[in-house]
Protein backbone atom coordinates (compact mmCIF):
# COMPACT_ATOMS: atom_id res chain seq x y z
CA UNK A 1 0.00 0.00 0.00
CA UNK A 2 3.12 2.22 0.29
CA UNK A 3 3.02 2.15 -3.48
CA UNK A 4 -0.47 3.78 -3.50
CA UNK A 5 0.35 6.50 -0.20
CA UNK A 6 0.57 10.38 -1.63
CA UNK A 7 3.89 11.66 -1.42
CA UNK A 8 2.59 14.57 0.33
CA UNK A 9 2.51 12.27 3.44
CA UNK A 10 5.80 11.08 3.14
CA UNK A 11 8.07 14.53 2.35
CA UNK A 12 6.33 16.14 5.47
CA UNK A 13 7.89 14.64 7.98
CA UNK A 14 11.27 17.37 8.51
CA UNK A 15 9.60 19.97 6.64
CA UNK A 16 11.06 23.11 7.53
CA UNK A 17 10.22 26.58 7.35
CA UNK A 18 13.08 27.45 5.05
CA UNK A 19 11.88 24.94 2.65
CA UNK A 20 8.18 25.97 2.97
CA UNK A 21 8.97 30.09 1.76
CA UNK A 22 10.70 28.15 -1.13
CA UNK A 23 7.96 26.28 -1.96
CA UNK A 24 5.81 28.84 -1.63
CA UNK A 25 7.80 31.35 -3.70
CA UNK A 26 8.16 28.91 -6.37
CA UNK A 27 4.74 28.17 -6.60
CA UNK A 28 3.55 31.54 -7.53
CA UNK A 29 6.22 31.68 -10.11
CA UNK A 30 4.78 28.35 -11.72
CA UNK A 31 1.49 30.00 -11.48
CA UNK A 32 2.77 32.94 -13.42
CA UNK A 33 3.90 30.40 -16.06
CA UNK A 34 0.72 28.84 -15.85
CA UNK A 35 -1.99 31.75 -16.26
CA UNK A 36 -1.37 31.87 -20.03
CA UNK A 37 -0.99 28.86 -20.85
CA UNK A 38 -4.00 27.51 -19.63
CA UNK A 39 -6.44 30.53 -20.94
CA UNK A 40 -4.28 29.96 -24.46
CA UNK A 41 -4.71 26.06 -24.42
CA UNK A 42 -8.69 26.43 -23.29
CA UNK A 43 -9.28 28.25 -26.39
CA UNK A 44 -7.70 26.55 -28.48
CA UNK A 45 -9.25 23.20 -27.20
CA UNK A 46 -12.70 24.66 -28.42
CA UNK A 47 -13.94 25.74 -24.72
CA UNK A 48 -13.88 28.56 -23.14
CA UNK A 49 -10.82 30.53 -21.52
CA UNK A 50 -12.19 30.38 -17.67
CA UNK A 51 -12.18 26.42 -18.05
CA UNK A 52 -8.56 25.86 -18.44
CA UNK A 53 -8.11 27.99 -15.12
CA UNK A 54 -10.51 25.79 -13.73
CA UNK A 55 -8.44 23.12 -14.85
CA UNK A 56 -5.00 24.32 -13.60
CA UNK A 57 -6.73 24.90 -10.02
CA UNK A 58 -9.01 21.59 -9.65
CA UNK A 59 -6.92 18.98 -11.48
CA UNK A 60 -3.63 21.05 -10.14
CA UNK A 61 -4.53 20.49 -6.35
CA UNK A 62 -5.66 16.74 -6.31
CA UNK A 63 -2.47 16.00 -8.67
CA UNK A 64 -0.54 17.75 -6.17
CA UNK A 65 -2.28 16.47 -2.72
CA UNK A 66 -2.65 13.21 -4.06
CA UNK A 67 -0.35 12.83 -6.75
CA UNK A 68 3.01 10.76 -6.65
CA UNK A 69 5.71 13.21 -7.07
CA UNK A 70 7.28 15.36 -4.60
CA UNK A 71 7.23 18.06 -7.44
CA UNK A 72 4.78 17.68 -10.30
CA UNK A 73 2.70 20.50 -11.79
CA UNK A 74 -0.69 19.72 -13.47
CA UNK A 75 -2.94 21.55 -15.32
CA UNK A 76 -4.15 21.38 -19.01
CA UNK A 77 -1.67 20.53 -21.54
CA UNK A 78 -1.23 20.90 -25.76
CA UNK A 79 -1.03 17.12 -26.13
CA UNK A 80 -4.80 16.76 -25.03
CA UNK A 81 -6.07 19.84 -27.68
CA UNK A 82 -6.41 17.35 -30.70
CA UNK A 83 -8.67 15.07 -28.80
CA UNK A 84 -10.51 17.69 -26.63
CA UNK A 85 -11.38 19.80 -29.82
CA UNK A 86 -12.91 16.68 -31.54
CA UNK A 87 -15.28 16.05 -28.33
CA UNK A 88 -16.58 19.21 -28.06
CA UNK A 89 -16.97 19.65 -31.76
CA UNK A 90 -18.99 16.13 -31.66
CA UNK A 91 -20.30 16.03 -28.36
CA UNK A 92 -20.69 19.20 -26.67
CA UNK A 93 -18.95 20.83 -23.56
CA UNK A 94 -21.05 18.05 -21.79
CA UNK A 95 -19.53 15.23 -23.82
CA UNK A 96 -16.22 16.58 -22.91
CA UNK A 97 -16.70 16.68 -18.69
CA UNK A 98 -17.98 12.80 -19.61
CA UNK A 99 -14.82 11.84 -21.17
CA UNK A 100 -12.91 13.34 -18.81
CA UNK A 101 -14.43 11.94 -15.42
CA UNK A 102 -14.48 8.76 -17.17
CA UNK A 103 -10.34 9.12 -18.45
CA UNK A 104 -10.25 9.74 -14.54
CA UNK A 105 -11.47 7.18 -13.83
CA UNK A 106 -9.61 4.67 -16.26
CA UNK A 107 -6.06 6.21 -14.56
CA UNK A 108 -7.55 5.19 -10.79
CA UNK A 109 -8.40 1.96 -11.87
CA UNK A 110 -4.66 2.23 -13.92
CA UNK A 111 -3.13 3.08 -10.51
CA UNK A 112 -4.78 0.88 -8.19
CA UNK A 113 -4.23 -2.28 -10.45
CA UNK A 114 -0.67 -1.14 -10.43
CA UNK A 115 -0.33 -0.98 -13.85
CA UNK A 116 1.95 2.53 -13.36
CA UNK A 117 4.97 0.38 -14.94
CA UNK A 118 3.15 -0.66 -17.60
CA UNK A 119 2.70 2.56 -20.08
CA UNK A 120 6.89 2.03 -20.66
CA UNK A 121 5.43 -0.01 -23.01
CA UNK A 122 4.26 1.93 -25.35
CA UNK A 123 6.90 2.35 -28.19
CA UNK A 124 8.93 5.59 -28.84
CA UNK A 125 7.70 5.65 -31.79
CA UNK A 126 4.21 6.24 -30.80
CA UNK A 127 4.65 8.68 -29.00
CA UNK A 128 7.00 10.87 -31.15
CA UNK A 129 4.93 10.28 -34.44
CA UNK A 130 1.77 11.66 -32.27
CA UNK A 131 3.44 14.57 -30.30
CA UNK A 132 4.63 15.65 -33.91
CA UNK A 133 1.26 14.91 -34.93
CA UNK A 134 0.00 17.01 -32.04
CA UNK A 135 1.92 19.90 -32.86
CA UNK A 136 1.48 20.13 -36.82
CA UNK A 137 -2.27 20.04 -35.83
CA UNK A 138 -1.57 22.84 -32.61
CA UNK A 139 0.43 24.90 -35.15
CA UNK A 140 -2.31 25.01 -37.68
CA UNK A 141 -5.14 25.66 -35.65
CA UNK A 142 -3.34 29.03 -34.57
CA UNK A 143 -2.75 30.73 -38.00
CA UNK A 144 -6.69 31.82 -37.86
CA UNK A 145 -6.40 33.78 -34.45
CA UNK A 146 -2.72 34.83 -35.85
CA UNK A 147 -3.70 36.41 -39.20
CA UNK A 148 -7.20 37.77 -38.10
CA UNK A 149 -8.95 35.71 -40.28
CA UNK A 150 -12.40 36.66 -40.85
CA UNK A 151 -13.56 33.01 -40.77
CA UNK A 152 -16.05 32.28 -37.81
CA UNK A 153 -16.46 28.93 -36.93
CA UNK A 154 -13.09 27.07 -38.09
CA UNK A 155 -13.78 23.34 -39.32
CA UNK A 156 -12.24 20.67 -37.11
CA UNK A 157 -10.65 18.07 -39.82
CA UNK A 158 -7.04 19.35 -40.87
CA UNK A 159 -7.82 19.36 -44.73
CA UNK A 160 -10.77 21.17 -44.57
CA UNK A 161 -9.21 23.75 -42.06
CA UNK A 162 -6.70 24.71 -44.50
CA UNK A 163 -9.49 25.14 -47.68
CA UNK A 164 -10.96 27.60 -44.99
CA UNK A 165 -7.85 29.14 -44.45
CA UNK A 166 -7.36 29.47 -47.92
CA UNK A 167 -10.79 30.65 -49.10
CA UNK A 168 -10.63 33.70 -46.50
CA UNK A 169 -6.84 34.23 -47.15
CA UNK A 170 -7.92 38.09 -48.71
CA UNK A 171 -9.54 38.45 -44.84
CA UNK A 172 -6.11 39.04 -43.45
CA UNK A 173 -5.78 41.62 -40.65
CA UNK A 174 -2.38 43.59 -40.73
CA UNK A 175 -2.47 44.90 -37.53
CA UNK A 176 -3.44 41.53 -36.12
CA UNK A 177 -0.48 40.03 -37.43
CA UNK A 178 2.03 42.94 -36.33
CA UNK A 179 0.67 42.26 -32.88
CA UNK A 180 1.27 38.63 -32.82
CA UNK A 181 4.87 39.20 -34.79
CA UNK A 182 5.54 41.04 -31.74
CA UNK A 183 4.05 38.75 -29.43
CA UNK A 184 6.15 35.61 -31.28
CA UNK A 185 9.85 38.22 -30.86
CA UNK A 186 9.38 38.65 -27.43
CA UNK A 187 8.52 35.13 -26.68
CA UNK A 188 11.60 34.27 -28.94
CA UNK A 189 14.35 36.72 -27.26
CA UNK A 190 12.77 36.76 -23.76
CA UNK A 191 14.13 33.66 -22.63
CA UNK A 192 17.80 35.40 -23.49
CA UNK A 193 17.14 38.20 -21.31
CA UNK A 194 15.92 36.46 -17.95
CA UNK A 195 14.10 33.39 -16.93
CA UNK A 196 12.66 34.20 -13.92
CA UNK A 197 9.58 35.86 -15.37
CA UNK A 198 8.02 33.65 -18.39
CA UNK A 199 8.20 35.08 -21.97
CA UNK A 200 4.59 34.39 -22.21
CA UNK A 201 3.00 36.82 -19.61
CA UNK A 202 5.54 40.05 -20.65
CA UNK A 203 4.26 38.95 -24.13
CA UNK A 204 0.74 39.43 -22.93
CA UNK A 205 1.41 42.51 -21.06
CA UNK A 206 3.04 44.29 -24.13
CA UNK A 207 0.72 43.79 -26.52
CA UNK A 208 -2.38 43.93 -24.34
CA UNK A 209 -1.00 47.53 -23.60
CA UNK A 210 -0.61 48.53 -27.26
CA UNK A 211 -3.83 47.05 -28.07
CA UNK A 212 -5.56 49.16 -25.10
CA UNK A 213 -3.99 52.36 -25.50
CA UNK A 214 -3.86 52.67 -29.11
CA UNK A 215 -7.23 51.39 -29.36
CA UNK A 216 -5.94 49.03 -32.00
CA UNK A 217 -8.76 46.65 -34.28
CA UNK A 218 -7.71 43.29 -33.15
CA UNK A 219 -9.92 40.48 -31.30
CA UNK A 220 -9.55 40.37 -28.21
CA UNK A 221 -11.43 37.10 -25.63
CA UNK A 222 -13.20 39.62 -24.76
CA UNK A 223 -14.38 40.35 -28.29
CA UNK A 224 -14.58 36.90 -29.17
CA UNK A 225 -15.82 35.25 -25.61
CA UNK A 226 -17.53 38.23 -23.95
CA UNK A 227 -16.87 39.36 -20.22
CA UNK A 228 -14.70 36.64 -18.35
CA UNK A 229 -16.73 35.60 -14.80
CA UNK A 230 -14.47 35.79 -12.03
CA UNK A 231 -16.60 33.59 -9.94
CA UNK A 232 -15.32 30.23 -8.25
CA UNK A 233 -15.86 26.91 -10.47
CA UNK A 234 -19.11 25.00 -9.29
CA UNK A 235 -20.04 21.69 -9.27
CA UNK A 236 -21.93 20.18 -11.98
CA UNK A 237 -23.06 16.41 -12.37
CA UNK A 238 -23.19 15.71 -16.21
CA UNK A 239 -25.88 13.52 -17.59
CA UNK A 240 -24.49 10.20 -18.35
CA UNK A 241 -26.43 7.58 -20.54
CA UNK A 242 -25.55 3.99 -22.05
CA UNK A 243 -25.09 5.53 -25.33
CA UNK A 244 -22.80 8.11 -24.66
CA UNK A 245 -20.69 6.62 -22.21
CA UNK A 246 -20.47 3.99 -24.95
CA UNK A 247 -19.13 6.32 -27.40
CA UNK A 248 -16.51 7.92 -25.44
CA UNK A 249 -15.20 5.14 -24.13
CA UNK A 250 -12.41 5.26 -26.82
CA UNK A 251 -12.17 8.93 -26.56
CA UNK A 252 -12.06 8.71 -22.20
CA UNK A 253 -9.43 5.52 -22.73
CA UNK A 254 -6.93 7.93 -25.15
CA UNK A 255 -6.92 10.82 -22.85
CA UNK A 256 -6.04 8.48 -19.85
CA UNK A 257 -3.43 6.75 -21.92
CA UNK A 258 -2.19 10.32 -22.48
CA UNK A 259 -2.26 11.83 -19.48
CA UNK A 260 -0.61 8.57 -17.86
CA UNK A 261 2.58 8.76 -20.31
CA UNK A 262 2.62 12.86 -19.82
CA UNK A 263 2.65 12.64 -16.21
CA UNK A 264 4.71 9.36 -15.63
CA UNK A 265 7.41 11.06 -18.16
CA UNK A 266 7.28 14.57 -15.93
CA UNK A 267 7.74 12.57 -13.11
CA UNK A 268 10.86 10.49 -14.39
CA UNK A 269 12.18 13.78 -15.60
CA UNK A 270 11.63 15.86 -11.97
CA UNK A 271 13.38 12.65 -10.70
CA UNK A 272 16.17 13.07 -12.42
CA UNK A 273 16.58 16.86 -11.20
CA UNK A 274 15.73 16.30 -7.31
CA UNK A 275 17.63 13.19 -6.98
CA UNK A 276 14.09 11.34 -5.59
CA UNK A 277 12.30 8.76 -7.17
CA UNK A 278 8.27 8.77 -7.52
CA UNK A 279 5.40 6.88 -7.19
CA UNK A 280 4.32 5.56 -9.99
CA UNK A 281 0.79 4.09 -9.42
CA UNK A 282 0.19 6.25 -6.42
CA UNK A 283 0.88 9.53 -9.28
CA UNK A 284 -1.92 7.49 -12.07
CA UNK A 285 -4.42 8.25 -8.86
CA UNK A 286 -3.75 11.34 -8.01
CA UNK A 287 -3.96 12.37 -12.24
CA UNK A 288 -7.05 10.42 -12.12
CA UNK A 289 -8.43 12.40 -8.96
CA UNK A 290 -7.37 15.39 -11.12
CA UNK A 291 -9.67 14.58 -14.17
CA UNK A 292 -12.53 13.31 -12.66
CA UNK A 293 -12.93 16.16 -10.28
CA UNK A 294 -11.82 18.88 -13.13
CA UNK A 295 -14.90 17.35 -15.25
CA UNK A 296 -17.12 17.73 -12.04
CA UNK A 297 -16.27 21.48 -11.31
CA UNK A 298 -16.60 22.40 -15.72
CA UNK A 299 -12.72 21.98 -16.47
CA UNK A 300 -10.71 19.59 -19.39
CA UNK A 301 -8.02 16.87 -19.12
CA UNK A 302 -5.14 17.74 -17.37
CA UNK A 303 -2.07 15.80 -17.06
CA UNK A 304 1.54 16.51 -15.18
CA UNK A 305 3.20 19.19 -17.31
CA UNK A 306 6.99 18.59 -17.94
CA UNK A 307 7.49 22.85 -18.10
CA UNK A 308 5.73 23.60 -15.39
CA UNK A 309 7.24 21.36 -13.48
CA UNK A 310 10.82 21.40 -14.53
CA UNK A 311 10.01 25.54 -13.66
CA UNK A 312 8.90 24.46 -9.98
CA UNK A 313 12.44 22.31 -9.59
CA UNK A 314 14.34 25.15 -10.91
CA UNK A 315 12.77 27.97 -8.56
CA UNK A 316 13.48 25.69 -5.69
CA UNK A 317 10.16 23.95 -5.01
CA UNK A 318 10.95 20.22 -3.49
CA UNK A 319 7.48 19.06 -2.07
CA UNK A 320 3.34 18.92 -3.27
CA UNK A 321 3.42 22.50 -1.19
CA UNK A 322 4.25 24.52 -4.36
CA UNK A 323 1.63 22.67 -6.24
CA UNK A 324 -1.02 23.52 -4.27
CA UNK A 325 0.49 27.28 -3.20
CA UNK A 326 0.18 27.24 -7.80
CA UNK A 327 -3.54 26.52 -7.35
CA UNK A 328 -4.05 28.89 -4.53
CA UNK A 329 -2.14 31.21 -6.37
CA UNK A 330 -3.98 30.99 -9.73
CA UNK A 331 -7.69 31.19 -7.81
CA UNK A 332 -6.60 34.20 -6.01
CA UNK A 333 -5.92 35.49 -9.80
CA UNK A 334 -9.51 34.58 -11.42
CA UNK A 335 -11.17 36.00 -8.78
CA UNK A 336 -9.18 39.75 -8.60
CA UNK A 337 -7.34 39.49 -11.98
CA UNK A 338 -9.89 37.32 -14.50
CA UNK A 339 -11.81 40.55 -15.98
CA UNK A 340 -8.92 41.76 -17.27
CA UNK A 341 -7.75 38.73 -19.12
CA UNK A 342 -10.60 40.32 -21.49
CA UNK A 343 -8.23 42.57 -22.91
CA UNK A 344 -5.71 39.84 -24.11
CA UNK A 345 -5.22 39.80 -27.66
CA UNK A 346 -6.41 36.42 -29.15
CA UNK A 347 -3.40 36.72 -31.44
CA UNK A 348 -0.79 37.01 -28.89
CA UNK A 349 -2.65 33.73 -27.24
CA UNK A 350 -1.79 32.10 -30.75
CA UNK A 351 1.87 33.27 -30.48
CA UNK A 352 2.19 31.72 -27.50
CA UNK A 353 0.69 28.36 -29.12
CA UNK A 354 2.78 29.00 -32.18
CA UNK A 355 5.85 28.56 -29.81
CA UNK A 356 4.41 25.71 -27.93
CA UNK A 357 3.49 23.72 -30.95
CA UNK A 358 7.48 24.38 -31.93
CA UNK A 359 8.91 23.58 -29.04
CA UNK A 360 6.78 20.32 -28.25
CA UNK A 361 7.56 19.14 -31.85
CA UNK A 362 11.02 16.77 -31.65
CA UNK A 363 11.52 17.36 -35.50
CA UNK A 364 15.71 15.80 -34.31
CA UNK A 365 13.94 12.67 -33.25
CA UNK A 366 11.52 12.08 -35.89
CA UNK A 367 13.73 12.39 -38.74
CA UNK A 368 16.61 10.61 -37.12
CA UNK A 369 14.10 7.55 -36.36
CA UNK A 370 12.58 7.79 -40.15
CA UNK A 371 16.98 7.09 -41.36
CA UNK A 372 18.33 4.66 -38.95
CA UNK A 373 15.15 3.03 -37.18
CA UNK A 374 13.83 -0.45 -38.47
CA UNK A 375 11.45 -0.53 -41.29
CA UNK A 376 8.82 -1.95 -38.70
CA UNK A 377 9.41 1.34 -36.71
CA UNK A 378 9.36 3.60 -39.31
CA UNK A 379 6.11 2.62 -40.55
CA UNK A 380 4.67 2.96 -37.05
CA UNK A 381 6.15 6.44 -36.61
CA UNK A 382 5.10 7.62 -39.48
CA UNK A 383 1.30 5.98 -39.64
CA UNK A 384 0.73 7.60 -36.26
CA UNK A 385 2.09 10.99 -37.33
CA UNK A 386 -0.57 10.98 -40.63
CA UNK A 387 -3.09 9.36 -38.70
CA UNK A 388 -3.07 11.68 -36.01
CA UNK A 389 -2.66 15.03 -38.25
CA UNK A 390 -5.61 13.78 -41.12
CA UNK A 391 -7.74 11.91 -38.49
CA UNK A 392 -7.54 12.32 -34.65
CA UNK A 393 -5.54 11.39 -31.86
CA UNK A 394 -7.72 8.67 -30.70
CA UNK A 395 -7.23 6.57 -34.22
CA UNK A 396 -3.72 7.43 -34.34
CA UNK A 397 -3.03 5.76 -30.94
CA UNK A 398 -5.55 2.54 -31.56
CA UNK A 399 -3.86 1.82 -34.56
CA UNK A 400 -0.25 2.90 -33.79
CA UNK A 401 -0.49 0.34 -31.16
CA UNK A 402 -2.40 -2.62 -32.85
CA UNK A 403 0.28 -2.30 -36.03
CA UNK A 404 3.07 -2.05 -33.16
CA UNK A 405 1.81 -4.89 -31.88
CA UNK A 406 1.67 -6.96 -35.26
CA UNK A 407 5.02 -5.91 -36.19
CA UNK A 408 6.48 -6.72 -32.96
CA UNK A 409 4.71 -10.46 -33.34
CA UNK A 410 6.75 -10.89 -36.29
CA UNK A 411 9.82 -9.76 -35.44
CA UNK A 412 9.60 -11.94 -32.28
CA UNK A 413 7.94 -14.69 -34.61
CA UNK A 414 11.37 -14.25 -36.64
CA UNK A 415 13.45 -15.47 -34.06
CA UNK A 416 11.88 -18.59 -33.12
CA UNK A 417 13.62 -21.21 -34.78
CA UNK A 418 13.80 -25.36 -34.74
CA UNK A 419 17.01 -26.93 -35.36
CA UNK A 420 17.71 -30.35 -36.41
CA UNK A 421 21.18 -31.93 -34.78
CA UNK A 422 23.08 -33.57 -37.07
CA UNK A 423 24.70 -37.10 -37.12
CA UNK A 424 28.51 -37.01 -36.84
CA UNK A 425 28.49 -39.63 -40.33
CA UNK A 426 26.55 -37.06 -42.26
CA UNK A 427 28.71 -36.27 -45.31
CA UNK A 428 28.70 -32.54 -44.85
CA UNK A 429 29.87 -32.59 -41.31
CA UNK A 430 33.41 -31.66 -41.41
CA UNK A 431 36.41 -34.17 -39.82
CA UNK A 432 37.33 -32.27 -37.37
CA UNK A 433 33.55 -31.21 -36.35
CA UNK A 434 32.89 -35.14 -36.36
CA UNK A 435 35.23 -35.41 -33.75
CA UNK A 436 33.83 -33.27 -30.98
CA UNK A 437 30.10 -34.40 -31.87
CA UNK A 438 28.28 -37.23 -29.63
CA UNK A 439 27.60 -40.00 -31.84
CA UNK A 440 23.91 -40.63 -31.58
CA UNK A 441 21.76 -43.64 -32.80
CA UNK A 442 19.80 -42.66 -35.94
CA UNK A 443 16.98 -44.27 -34.36
CA UNK A 444 16.60 -40.82 -32.36
CA UNK A 445 16.66 -37.42 -33.50
CA UNK A 446 17.10 -34.15 -31.10
CA UNK A 447 15.46 -30.92 -31.99
CA UNK A 448 16.66 -26.97 -30.48
CA UNK A 449 14.13 -24.74 -30.28
CA UNK A 450 15.21 -21.27 -29.86
CA UNK A 451 13.21 -17.84 -29.10
CA UNK A 452 9.41 -17.67 -27.38
CA UNK A 453 6.80 -19.49 -28.58
CA UNK A 454 3.23 -17.97 -28.92
CA UNK A 455 1.08 -18.12 -31.28
CA UNK A 456 2.66 -16.01 -34.35
CA UNK A 457 5.17 -18.86 -33.76
CA UNK A 458 3.49 -22.12 -33.21
CA UNK A 459 3.99 -22.92 -36.27
CA UNK A 460 7.73 -23.81 -35.82
CA UNK A 461 7.04 -26.92 -34.11
CA UNK A 462 5.80 -28.65 -37.34
CA UNK A 463 9.56 -28.87 -38.53
CA UNK A 464 10.07 -31.54 -35.81
CA UNK A 465 9.73 -34.61 -37.87
CA UNK A 466 10.64 -38.18 -38.25
CA UNK A 467 11.42 -41.08 -40.42
CA UNK A 468 10.80 -45.01 -40.38
CA UNK A 469 13.84 -45.16 -37.89
CA UNK A 470 12.81 -42.81 -35.76
CA UNK A 471 12.14 -44.62 -32.17
CA UNK A 472 12.94 -41.62 -30.24
CA UNK A 473 12.85 -37.29 -30.37
CA UNK A 474 14.85 -35.43 -27.82
CA UNK A 475 13.50 -31.80 -27.73
CA UNK A 476 15.95 -28.90 -26.04
CA UNK A 477 14.08 -26.17 -25.09
CA UNK A 478 16.92 -24.32 -22.87
CA UNK A 479 16.53 -21.33 -24.97
CA UNK A 480 12.81 -20.73 -24.48
CA UNK A 481 12.21 -18.17 -22.24
CA UNK A 482 7.95 -18.81 -22.93
CA UNK A 483 4.94 -20.13 -24.04
CA UNK A 484 1.76 -19.47 -24.69
CA UNK A 485 -1.76 -21.80 -25.58
CA UNK A 486 -1.04 -21.76 -29.07
CA UNK A 487 2.54 -23.23 -28.82
CA UNK A 488 1.06 -25.75 -26.20
CA UNK A 489 -1.85 -26.72 -28.75
CA UNK A 490 1.00 -27.42 -31.49
CA UNK A 491 2.96 -29.84 -28.35
CA UNK A 492 0.17 -31.45 -28.35
CA UNK A 493 -0.69 -32.39 -31.45
CA UNK A 494 2.86 -33.17 -31.87
CA UNK A 495 2.42 -36.03 -28.87
CA UNK A 496 -0.29 -37.13 -30.92
CA UNK A 497 1.48 -37.77 -34.01
CA UNK A 498 4.32 -39.30 -32.28
CA UNK A 499 2.10 -41.73 -30.57
CA UNK A 500 0.71 -42.96 -33.80
CA UNK A 501 4.09 -43.87 -34.97
CA UNK A 502 5.00 -44.60 -31.63
CA UNK A 503 7.77 -42.41 -31.23
CA UNK A 504 8.68 -41.23 -27.58
CA UNK A 505 8.79 -38.10 -27.03
CA UNK A 506 11.79 -36.51 -24.20
CA UNK A 507 12.21 -32.42 -23.16
CA UNK A 508 15.54 -31.64 -21.95
CA UNK A 509 16.13 -28.50 -19.98
CA UNK A 510 12.46 -26.90 -19.93
CA UNK A 511 12.50 -23.00 -18.44
CA UNK A 512 10.50 -22.33 -15.44
CA UNK A 513 7.53 -20.82 -17.70
CA UNK A 514 7.35 -22.90 -20.42
CA UNK A 515 7.13 -25.73 -17.73
CA UNK A 516 4.19 -23.94 -15.47
CA UNK A 517 2.46 -23.65 -18.45
CA UNK A 518 3.04 -27.35 -19.50
CA UNK A 519 1.69 -28.67 -15.99
CA UNK A 520 -0.97 -26.11 -15.92
CA UNK A 521 -2.34 -28.00 -19.43
CA UNK A 522 -1.38 -31.19 -17.79
CA UNK A 523 0.90 -31.98 -20.68
CA UNK A 524 3.57 -33.49 -18.51
CA UNK A 525 1.27 -35.98 -17.25
CA UNK A 526 0.58 -36.85 -20.91
CA UNK A 527 4.06 -37.30 -21.51
CA UNK A 528 4.74 -38.62 -18.62
CA UNK A 529 6.89 -36.43 -16.19
CA UNK A 530 10.19 -38.98 -16.60
CA UNK A 531 10.42 -37.92 -19.86
CA UNK A 532 11.36 -34.15 -18.79
CA UNK A 533 15.10 -34.29 -18.39
CA UNK A 534 17.16 -31.13 -16.59
CA UNK A 535 20.08 -30.96 -18.95
CA UNK A 536 20.82 -32.41 -22.69
CA UNK A 537 23.09 -35.01 -21.25
CA UNK A 538 20.51 -36.63 -19.34
CA UNK A 539 18.49 -36.59 -22.06
CA UNK A 540 20.37 -38.53 -24.76
CA UNK A 541 21.24 -41.03 -22.16
CA UNK A 542 18.09 -41.86 -20.88
CA UNK A 543 16.92 -41.70 -25.23
CA UNK A 544 20.03 -44.06 -25.84
CA UNK A 545 18.65 -46.12 -22.89
CA UNK A 546 15.08 -46.60 -24.20
CA UNK A 547 16.49 -47.61 -27.54
CA UNK A 548 18.79 -50.14 -26.35
CA UNK A 549 16.52 -51.42 -23.94
CA UNK A 550 13.81 -51.65 -26.87
CA UNK A 551 16.56 -53.07 -29.35
CA UNK A 552 17.06 -55.94 -26.24
CA UNK A 553 13.24 -56.67 -25.91
CA UNK A 554 12.95 -56.99 -30.31
CA UNK A 555 15.99 -59.61 -29.76
CA UNK A 556 14.42 -61.99 -27.40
Amino acid sequence: MNELRPKLFDVMKGYTKEQLIKDILSGIIVAIIALPLSIALAIASGVGPVQGLYTAIVAGFFISFFGGSRVQIGGPTAAFVVIIYGIVTTYGTDGLIVATIMAGIILCIMGLCHFGSLIKYIPYTITTGFTCGIAVTLFVGQIKDFLGLDIGAVPSEFVEKLGAYAANITSINPVTVAIGAVALVILILWPKVTDKLPGSLIAIIVTTAIVYFAKLPVNTIGSVYGELSSAFPSFHMPSFSYKLVQELISPAFTIAILAGIESLLSAVVSDGMIGDTHKSNAELIGQGLGNIFSGLFGGIPATGAIARTAANVRNGGRTPIAGITHCITLSIILVVLMPLASLIPMTTLAAVLLVVAWNMADWTSFLHLCKTAPKSDVIVLVATFFLTVFFDLVVAIEVGVVLAALLFMKRMAETADVTAWKYADEPDVAPGEAEKMRDIPHSIRVFEISGPLFFAAADEILAITSDKSTKVIVIRMRSVPAIDASAMRSLRDLAARAKKKHITLIFSHVNEQPMSVMKKDHFIELIGEEHFLPNIVEALDYAENMVADSGHKAAK
